[in-house]
């Protein structure tokens, strides 16, 4: 061993006497010399493997001519000379030797404002040449590290991508390796990192903040703020690979950074946004550091925890299930920094990029998991920004946040939510969009445990379904989220919710009511369903039984005030439909309120609409008004003092169409058997001059509705009728076989075979017999109407006639044909005329004479 290391200082003294020329040529002027030159020195030094102690003693000799290299005007060369350099820094066993060359030479060609390298490959070199000397030369650098960062300043923001990257990689050994000098050069390195933190190149972007995190973490501590802000825009990076850069650089300052104490609560939001990341590997990453954090700041506190340490260990009683709970230190972490961190998430949470607004909102649930009831002191603002939120445009961040508000009904007393909540749903802060506060009800209600919500139920169910709060509103989203609180409480309090079954009823008639939009009363038809089976009914009608009376004086408590806008209109409508054959059961209470909203002095059109739900019930009135029989009792006042006022003519459209709607409802009033015979006979008098008035109506319908009227009272009395009141209403018919409308021509002559089918025994034809003539004249007249329909109509009619007075009706006959000498159908008629005399149709009775 002696004699090799005798023979060293020889072998490199030979070594140089063989490199004399070379060295020489490295000053000619052709580019092509100097090239073999600096290759002849590479393969006589480096690529002879020679020992450490030689290659030394040619380093020290060979530094300045190869430094000069590096402002070789050919690039090749310039290549050789930092390769060569490179390889002796690897290879010598004390490299720091040609620090007082080698960095000053660096400095003055990287690390000027204006690099004088051209070649990107080149200054690629050079930086990891530079990287290799922090490498192997450690703490010898600290004289130098002026000259470090000015070189690191120009790399950091070079044009080429792996310039950039061999910079970060650089700066972080250069920070480990000289802590107790770094920290007063680190500031200028700040900027021109967050200048590069932004590349296009994902790796470029990782690599900055794994530099920043070294810089900061051997820094002074002051420029922390000045890089959070561009670290939390990172968090929201497309690339998995700069995310989990941005957790393990804040894991890190979290657990060793000098000042991190002054910076928990700007530190923390970071790391914890890494737990509800999409990608699993940065997920457990971020729960391992924050655990590491929890624990250590746990160790750290331990005076002040103690109590909390011996006592508090279990969770709460109505922990959410099938999730891990956070560890003491972590939970206090958050909680003692939570009055910091709610206003800026409000601030985040109505930033303008939409993943802010989605990471903030999965924030939100992270922070609320771990401050658990200490969340109580913040609720106020909790509540605001979720209102908030909770109008966002975009749907993710609207299901996070409604995911916040379900902890916060898990955690936070109900007596306390529920005293700012309710408020705000009875006096909503904005006007445009009163639903918010719902929303966020029916989220927090979904998180109460039943225990503890059951009391407070008649509280929440009296609220919904106060008018200003049901029926104050008509906007879709509303209604949804009424509706959805409803749901809540059913889902939450299930059989409790008994109790207070007639308030949830009346804020799913009102929600139907108020509605139009069909799948909102689908909805809420399922809802009366789920409040049928908490009670255990089996239907709905049995759930209107049960609250059929109230139901009735609820609404008949503002009937005075109902106009064609109220909503109690409409939600008559709904219980009285709904329920079905219910309603027969309780027609003594229905009436007073249907004569007090149908009285002629109140408003038109909210007649017209009730009057036509009536007509609709009516028509199968035997399984919904008498059900039981029971209508019967009322609806000979009900056509006196309703119906009949309400027929009275009146100047106006409106007031037409309701005349209109209580014709329909009159002749669903016959057509459905509401009205016996007996009753029909002692109203006749009243009845018959309204439906004679109303076949003047100037609305075809109307005309068309009272034909039918007076031909079902005819169908049902009219063999009962006077004489005085059957001669009453044929002239009126016959005016309408001029009418307009076909359809009001066809129903008069159905009226009138219907007239005269009347004539029984109780009908002196003798006496009547003018009646009878006109009446005939009349006819015949129409057997020349252009409508073949209406002629053979008008023949089936006077066939009828035929059996009443066939020999005045043959007379009548005869004459006409005489004037019409054409007329089939007078012969027709004849024909059968004849045919009813030969039969012995004609004999007896009044139609005989």
């Amino acid at each position: 061993m002696a004699t090799t290391t005798s023979l060293e200082p020889h072998v490199s003294s030979e070594v140089l006497r063989g490199l004399a020329r070379h060295l020489n040529c490295l000053g000619e002027a052709n580019k092509s010399t100097r090239k073999r030159a600096l290759e002849c020195i590479k393969r006589e030094t480096v690529d002879k493997k020679l020992s450490g102690v030689v290659l030394q003693e040619l380093f020290s000799a060979l530094l300045k001519p190869l430094l000069k290299c590096l402002s070789d005007p050919t690039e090749r060369c310039r290549e050789i000379a930092i390769t060569l350099i490179s390889e002796f820094v690897r290879c010598v066993p004390e490299p720091q030797e040609s620090l007082p060359y080698l960095m000053p030479c660096l400095a003055q060609r990287f690390g000027e404002k204006e690099i004088l390298e051209p070649a990107e490959e080149l200054r690629l070199s050079a930086t990891e040449m530079l990287t290799l000397t922090v490498e192997v030369c450690g703490k010898q650098l600290a004289p130098y590290l002026n000259e470090m960062i000015n070189i690191l300043q120009r790399t950091l923001v070079d044009p080429f991508p792996d310039v950039k990257r061999e910079s970060c990689k650089c700066t972080v050994n250069l920070a480990n390796s000289l802590p107790e000098h770094f920290h007063m050069q680190a500031e200028s390195l700040v900027k021109p990192l967050m200048q590069t933190i932004a590349h296009q190149h994902s790796k470029v972007r990782a690599s900055v903040i794994e530099a920043a995190g070294a810089v900061i973490l051997h820094g002074t501590g002051k420029n922390v703020d000045d890089v959070l802000s561009h670290l939390a825009q990172r968090l929201f990076d497309d690339s998995p690979q700069v995310r989990k850069a941005v957790t393990v650089v804040v894991g890190d300052w979290l657990l060793n950074l000098r000042d991190r104490y002054s910076y928990f609560h700007k530190l923390t939001p970071l790391l914890l946004s890494g737990l509800t990341d999409e990608i699993p590997e940065i997920r457990l990453l971020a729960a391992d550091l924050w655990q590491q954090v929890g624990a250590q700041w746990e160790k750290e506190n331990e005076d002040d925890l103690k109590d909390k340490l011996d006592f508090l260990l279990s969770p709460p009683p109505f922990y959410p299930a099938g999730v891990e709970r956070p560890g003491l230190g972590c939970r206090e972490l958050v909680a003692r920094n939570l009055y910091r961190l709610v206003p800026a998430i409000g601030r985040d949470l109505s930033d303008w990029l939409v993943a802010t607004r989605v990471r903030t909102s999965q924030l939100l649930s992270v922070l609320l998991l771990h401050a658990e009831e200490r969340a109580t002191q913040h609720l106020q603002p909790l509540l605001a920004l979720l209102y908030r939120a909770c109008a966002d445009s975009e749907k993710e961040v609207v299901r996070n946040c409604l995911a916040a508000a379900k902890l916060l009904g898990t955690f936070v007393p109900p007596e306390v939510f529920l005293h700012l909540l309710l408020d705000d749903v009875k006096a909503p802060s904005c006007a445009s969009r009163p639903w918010r506060a719902l929303m966020v009800l029916q989220a927090v209600l979904g998180g109460c445990p039943r225990a503890l919500l059951a009391p407070h139920l008649p509280q929440i169910a009296g609220t919904l379904a106060q008018p200003d709060v049901c029926q104050e509103y008509q906007q879709l989203a509303y209604l949804e989220q009424l509706l959805a609180c409803v749901d809540a409480l059913l889902r939450q309090g299930h059989s409790d919710c008994r109790p207070v079954s007639l308030q949830l009823l009346q804020v799913l008639v009102t929600v139907q009511s108020l509605s139009a939009e069909p799948h909102v009363s689908h909805k809420a038809l399922a809802s009366v369903q789920r409040l049928c089976e908490v009670q255990g009914l089996g239907s709905a009608t049995e759930l209107y039984r049960q609250h059929m009376a109230q139901l009735l004086a609820w609404l008949s408590a503002s009937v005075n005030a109902w106009s064609a806008f109220s909503p109690q209109r409409l939600q008559m409508h709904i219980v009285v439909v709904q329920s079905g054959p219910v309603i027969g059961e309780f027609v003594k209470q229905l009436m007073p309120l249907l004569n007090t909203c149908l009285q002629p002095e109140r408003d038109q059109e909210m007649r017209m609409n009730v009057l036509t739900m009536l007509a609709k019930l009516l028509l199968d009135g035997g399984k919904t008004l008498d059900s039981q029989g029971l209508f019967r009792e009322e609806s000979e006042k009900f056509l006196v003092d309703v119906l009949l006022p309400n027929l009275v003519w009146r100047a106006g459209r409106t007031v037409a169409a309701l005349r209109t709607s209580a014709l329909s409802c009159l002749l669903a009033l016959l057509h459905g058997g509401g009205v016996v015979p007996q009753q029909l006979l002692c109203l006749e008098e009243r009845l018959s001059p309204q439906l004679l008035s109303s076949l003047d109506e100037d609305s075809p319908m109307g005309r068309l509705l009272a034909c039918r009227c007076l031909s079902t009272l005819l169908r049902r009395v009219g063999s009962s009728l006077r004489e005085e009141a059957l001669n009453k209403i044929y002239p009126e018919l016959v005016k309408r076989l001029d009418d307009s409308s076909e359809d009001v021509r066809g129903e008069a002559l159905r009226a009138l075979g219907l007239w005269l089918s009347s004539l029984g025994g109780n009908y002196d034809s003798e006496l009547c017999a003018s009646h009878l003539q006109f009446l005939f004249q009349q006819l015949l007249l129409h057997l020349d109407d252009p409508d073949g329909a209406v002629q053979n109509q008008v023949l089936e009619v006077l066939k009828t006639a035929s059996s009443v007075r066939p020999a005045l009706l043959r007379k009548e006959v005869e004459s006409a044909r005489e004037k019409h000498r054409t007329c089939q159908h007078c012969d027709r008629l004849l024909q059968h005329i004849d045919s009813m005399n030969a039969g012995g149709g004609g004999g007896g009775g009044p139609s005989a004479h």
